[in-house]
């Protein structure tokens, strides 16, 4: 009889040891994922991509460098540069944002927002600004801005005045160095500065839900004479992402699964849940997830379930609660009653044992 008893001991103790390895990893990092690459499409091997934006057919581009830098409409499948301007030969051009009938274009050190009509580039006004800017994008009701560290700051579309902040992190360590951005489906999609990365935000916490490893997508060759992948689009009809970066010779249309927001915490004021779905189903590849369960996403866009607990990852707690808040109550309930049983056990082991053999 001993020996049933020792067995039972270790059954529950794996499962107990079990609960916290599967804390540990619901509390880790964001997963990554890879783009599925549908088209490819010739891009200027000589514009220093520095913002990206995808509006009725036509790519709007911002490039950088001093005495390089300007403002494009470019004829996506073609590459054609349809329509161009060309900022002041000290100015470093960098994001770009459409709002409405207007695109906003920052700079890098001259601390000054252009703001041109859409359809001519005509220069309609300027905003001033204080620190450096990194990328900007629009998200409907609010711009969306970094400067390179690991914030993202919001500002006023008609005034540009800041109206407040939010630090990135991932799984608590802040990520910094944040460039390019894309707003889309409530979330805010950043190129991570000298890398071919991007991390993907829920803008109302700073924290990252998916990572998206975009390395390989320019050949060997290719990728010699480019620099790093910084250009991020959204067609919003079909729901696809157009990838491209610093003197690349090509633009990527592609495929992305991205997470939908979590609830908010309990003590926020807001409990929006990002629920958009885009057109095309997204079926990007996972290359690692060792934080999360990555059920396929089927709208394009990415509709995934994305937890505010344990389960996505991004703050932890027990494995049992983590199924409680996925709704496997009667799982929870199971897994509690094995845990006093052990506890129970332990307690009257050394008494226990003996009660056995007699």
């Amino acid at each position: 009889m001993l020996r049933y008893g020792v067995f039972f001991r270790r059954w529950v103790s794996s499962f107990v040891l079990a609960g916290s390895l599967c804390s540990s990893v619901a509390s880790g990092r964001a997963p990554t994922v890879a783009p599925k690459v549908l088209a490819e499409y010739p891009h200027d091997s000589s514009a220093f991509t520095q913002g990206l934006v995808h509006h009725e057919g036509s790519f709007y581009e911002s490039t950088g460098l001093r005495g390089r830098s300007s403002l494009r409409r470019v004829t996506p499948r073609t590459g054609t540069v349809e329509l161009e301007v060309d900022l002041g030969a000290n100015e470093f051009g960098e994001g770009l944002a459409r709002v409405s009938d207007r695109l906003i274009q920052i700079t890098w050190q001259e601390h000054v927002a252009h703001v041109y009509r859409l359809d001519t580039f005509e220069l309609v006004g300027d905003h001033a600004y204080d620190g450096e800017g990194w990328g900007l994008c629009f998200d409907g009701q609010r711009l969306v801005m970094t400067d390179g560290s690991d914030q993202l700051f919001f500002r006023d579309p008609e005034s540009f005045d800041l109206q407040g902040s939010q630090r990135v992190t991932d799984d608590g360590v802040p990520v910094e160095e944040l460039n390019e951005l894309e707003c889309a489906l409530g979330l805010v999609l950043a190129n991570v500065w000298q890398t071919d990365n991007i991390v993907v935000i829920d803008p109302s916490n700073g924290h990252v839900l998916q990572r998206v490893d975009a390395r390989g997508l320019l050949t060997t060759e290719e990728a010699a004479s480019a620099d790093v992948l910084n250009g991020i689009a959204r067609d919003d009809t079909s729901g696809h992402f157009y990838l491209t970066g610093k003197l690349w010779p090509k633009v990527f249309e592609v495929e992305l699964a991205l997470p939908a927001r979590a609830p908010a915490e309990p003590a926020s004021s807001t409990t929006a849940t990002a629920t958009a779905t885009a057109t095309a189903t997204a079926t990007a590849t996972a290359t690692t997830a060792p934080a999360t369960s990555t059920a396929t996403a089927t709208a394009t866009g990415g509709e995934k379930p994305a937890e505010g607990g344990g389960v996505h990852g991004r703050s932890g707690g027990c494995a049992m609660c983590a199924l409680g808040r996925r709704g496997d109550a009667p799982l929870v309930g199971v897994g509690w009653l094995l845990l006093v049983l052990s506890i129970v056990w332990r307690r009257l082991s050394r008494g226990g044992a003996r009660f056995l053999v007699e």
